[in-house]
């Protein structure tokens, strides 16, 4: 294994990426292809819409026969869903419901609240009188006028969204192309650490770590294939890594592990100490805070592990920067790293000119104590203390993003702005 001193945060990324090996592509039923990553164009087999359909609940008509106080013979009603296309002479409307299908002879249809009925019901039987003329092509929507068949609705590297699932399965995609979901495993280290529920002594702390890195897995959509603890013992560390690649604790083995903890130079670093016969990891000193010590690399075994520190804000910090780029980049994703917005620092805090600092933050529309902005603006407070960050898991619960202060940059002043990445609700 190989240790390569500091390196900076886009280097370690580049080269973490670079590592990747992109998972198979299977073919799945649109409706439980949510959040994985197309492999291929998804195209619309049909047009959006389908047929011409009614915008409103009101009367299909001719434009031409309408004027104020004209009176209208009803024939009849479509509901949605109704194949029925009935014929309209001159003088005579339909009753007809959002979405159902216009009448081939109708140009328009007037909403129910510009008619009246001849015996003061909310829906005319035989006469509809006419309130308020509509123009032609009124509250139709058109055939293809929202997509037209053949449209690429998603490229292939596109993580499918909810809405996106529905554009396709709406447009007639009924099965896409996808990359297959890593398998990803879980490892918290620590013998200081004790399980959820139980009382900890003398100095235990309470294990969160599985807590974090498990549910940053489903913020991507992902769910573990295994969550293991390992103790500070060296030797236990490197057969539990040994059966997580090999698949002897999950049948089909994994793409990923994911460790936290264990990875300084300490006499009881278990992680760092397992992986040394490993010649296909290496060691960093990232130029990142929180977060500066790293371990990555193709095992062996197989699969690729990534080693982040044990303090949980820089666990969570190293997630978002290296690892959620890595599980996306396996799906194929084309885009890797969320979107970034400027954010109007609402105090002042210190920086650290030559590391890139990752400062988890509380953002709102207005700056400290209420203070508004003249123009609509997000403003950020840090979360944290930032003069010790990497443990203030209780601050980072409250944060909705990080705010990202370059390596040259150094303090930051209220009312500067700073590039910020939201990952809170």
């Amino acid at each position: 294994m190989n240790d390569d001193g500091l390196v900076s945060a886009a280097a370690w990324g580049d080269w973490l990426r670079a590592q990747i090996a992109t998972t198979a592509v299977v073919e799945r039923a649109v409706t439980e292809a949510h959040g994985l990553v197309l492999a291929e164009d998804a195209v619309a087999r049909y047009d959006l819409p389908l047929w011409a359909n009614s915008a409103m609940d009101g009367y299909a008509v001719r434009a031409a026969d309408l004027g104020v106080g004209v009176s209208l013979r009803v024939l009849g009603e479509v509901p949605a869903g109704s194949g029925a296309d009935p014929e309209m002479p001159v003088g005579c409307a339909v009753r007809i419901m959002t979405g159902a299908a216009v009448p081939t002879d109708a140009d328009a249809v007037i909403p129910v609240e510009r008619t009246r009925s001849a015996d003061g019901e909310t829906w005319a039987r035989d006469t509809v009188q006419i309130l308020e003329p509509v123009a032609e092509g009124a509250n139709i929507r058109r055939p293809g006028e929202d997509t037209r068949a053949g449209t690429v609705l998603a490229a292939a590297g596109t993580r499918l969204t909810a809405a996106r699932q529905a554009a396709l399965a709406a447009a007639g995609v009924e099965r896409v192309r996808v990359h297959a979901a890593p398998r990803v495993a879980v490892v918290v280290t620590g013998s200081e650490l004790c399980a959820p529920g139980q009382v900890p002594q003398r100095g235990q702390i309470p294990e969160s770590n599985s807590v974090l890195i498990a549910g940053l897995l489903r913020e991507v959509g992902l769910e573990p294939v295994a969550v293991r603890h390992s103790r500070d013992d060296a030797a236990g560390a490197r057969a539990l890594l040994a059966e997580l690649a090999r698949g002897m604790v999950d049948s089909s083995g994994c793409d990923l592990i994911l460790t936290t903890g264990g990875i300084g130079p300490g006499t009881h670093d278990v992680v760092r100490i397992a992986l040394e016969s490993e010649p296909g990891v290496r060691g960093a000193h990232v130029a990142v805070r929180p977060g500066a010590p790293q371990r990555a690399g193709r095992l062996t075994d197989g699969p690729l592990v990534i080693a982040l520190p044990g303090n949980p804000v820089s666990a969570a910090v190293s997630f978002e920067l290296f690892v959620r780029p890595v599980l996306l980049g396996m799906q194929g994703a084309a885009r890797t790293e969320r979107p970034r917005v400027q954010a109007v620092a609402g105090a002042d805090w210190r920086g650290k000119v030559g590391r890139l600092q990752v400062l988890p933050v509380r953002v709102d529309d207005a700056g400290e104590a209420g203070r508004t902005v003249d123009a609509p603006q997000l403003c950020c407070v840090p979360a944290v203390n930032p003069r010790g960050v990497s443990h203030a898991v209780g601050g980072h619960g409250t944060a909705d993003g990080y705010a990202l202060v370059a390596e040259d940059r150094g303090d930051v002043r209220a009312g500067e702005t700073v590039p910020v990445i939201l990952v809170g609700s």
